[in-house]
């Protein structure tokens, strides 16, 4: 067993890099092409002072070859990040290396840019695909999704579109299925030790001539005290990084408690607007009854009214006639009292 440091550290995974040959052994196995010439490009190095270290970039140009023989030149962008990380950062750096200059192939008649390979290496799972490397691939397709192969691969539509390769660390094995996935052991964070995450235990005897050179690599990186400094570095602005999200999810769950509140609060209101509006639809229902009675007490006044008049007029024309008060209760069957009363109003 050998004790190698952890390439999942950006500082580890750089020195890892920048030996030839171990880039090489690491990105033919993930083109699964060999890559004859390597060059690292120009990059900006994460700042290990800052708190953005949660995304690593690192890109080579290089001559690979693919199983007929036939050589090209393509640009390698690699990305790292042991957090979940937003897409629109991989986004924003990938059109950067579209709108940079110096990825034309001045060569080229219309300065065709390089095509571009992107290899993510992420430190933790993405949706629910549960392999642990991820190949997309382009393919050039006619109207009827037949595969054209004439003209292919055409470098104004390689300019423009890429394949992808993504690592998901989290589903490494110890036990390794393929030649890509022994190479890739180096980063399976399984192997880890126990009291210190700064280093993996690796068994020697699994491996073949590549991965040992890997192995080797890492196990001169484990040995620096200055990538150690650089590791522990990582740990403390990790740190900050987790306490500030720690604070910034703890103030949204407050957050949310409020406006859960206050929806609570906005609900309660409206059920007591709405249990108002029903009493109001009740008192006005009430009022409309009222009002309907009170039409239906004049009118039976007015009624009593016109009978009163009817029966006055009856009295006075009996009265002309020269009859009797009782006389005429009698006729009418109501008493001399309530004629007099009628006469009188």
């Amino acid at each position: 067993m050998t004790l190698i440091a952890n390439p999942i550290y950006d500082s580890v995974f750089k020195f890892l890099l920048e030996d030839e040959r171990a880039a090489k052994i690491l990105l033919s196995a993930l083109l699964k092409q060999e890559v004859r010439d390597l060059k690292m490009r120009r990059n900006e190095y994460t700042n290990l002072q800052q708190t953005r270290i949660s995304l690593f970039r690192i890109d080579f140009s290089a001559k690979i070859v693919d199983a007929s023989g036939t050589e090209r030149l393509v640009l390698i962008e690699l990305q790292k990040t042991w957090l979940a990380t937003e897409t629109l950062r991989f986004r924003q750096y990938l059109g950067t290396q579209y709108l940079n200059k110096e990825n034309i192939v001045e060569e080229t008649p219309g300065g065709f840019g390089l095509p571009i390979i992107s290899i993510y290496i992420l430190g933790h799972k993405i949706g629910d695909l549960d392999q642990p490397v991820v190949y997309v691939r382009r393919h050039y397709l006619d109207y009827d999704n037949r595969e054209i192969r004439k003209g292919v691969p055409d470098p104004f539509i390689e300019s423009l579109t890429h394949d992808s390769i993504i690592v998901q660390l989290p589903y490494l094995k110890e036990n390794a299925r393929n030649y890509l996935e022994r190479i890739l052991s180096i980063f399976d964070q399984g192997l880890r030790i126990s009291s210190d995450d700064h280093l993996l235990n690796i068994d020697e005897e699994k491996m073949g001539v590549d991965e040992l050179l890997l192995v080797r690599r890492l196990t001169l990186a484990a040995a620096s005290p200055e990538i150690r400094r650089e590791m522990q570095v990582e740990d403390e602005i990790l740190s900050e990084i987790e306490a500030r999200d720690t604070t910034i999810m703890l103030k949204d769950k407050l957050l949310e408690q409020k406006d859960q509140e206050l929806e609570q609060k906005d609900q309660e209101l409206e059920q007591k607007d709405q249990e108002l509006e029903q009493k109001d639809q009740e008192l006005e229902q009430k009022d409309q009854e009222l009002e309907q009675k009170d039409q239906a007490l004049v009118q039976k006044d007015q009624e009593l009214e016109q009978q009163k008049d009817i029966l006055r007029s009856t009295i006075r024309n009996l009265i002309s006639r020269n009859m009797s008060t009782h006389e005429i209760a009698t006729i009418l069957s109501i008493s001399e009292s309530s004629i007099e009363k009628l006469l009188s109003e």
